[in-house]
């Protein structure tokens, strides 16, 4: 199953199957990868800010970083399957 990254529950398993920026901010896309979110790596939502859920806190490797829904849409991801 293909979702975005905001789309997630906190704490889902998943991996970066590609990055599709909005067209006002292409280059998002290289910031992404620039920062670790590459096609094949694991991440995972950590939680979210309240009120709104604004910002996601998201583990991609061994990093953590803070990113808008917005931006966190812009990741595409695949869901792991439960062992």
């Amino acid at each position: 199953m293909t979702l975005t990254l905001d789309q997630l529950p906190d704490f889902q398993a998943c991996t970066v199957t590609q990055i599709t920026p909005p067209a006002g901010a292409p280059e998002w896309h290289q910031w992404l990868e620039e920062i670790g979110f590459l096609p094949g790596e694991r991440v995972m939502v950590m939680t979210r800010a309240l009120p709104g859920g604004d910002p996601l806190v998201v583990r991609i490797g061994s990093s953590t970083f803070a990113l808008r829904r917005v931006e966190a849409a812009c990741v595409q991801v695949a869901v792991e399957a439960a062992a």
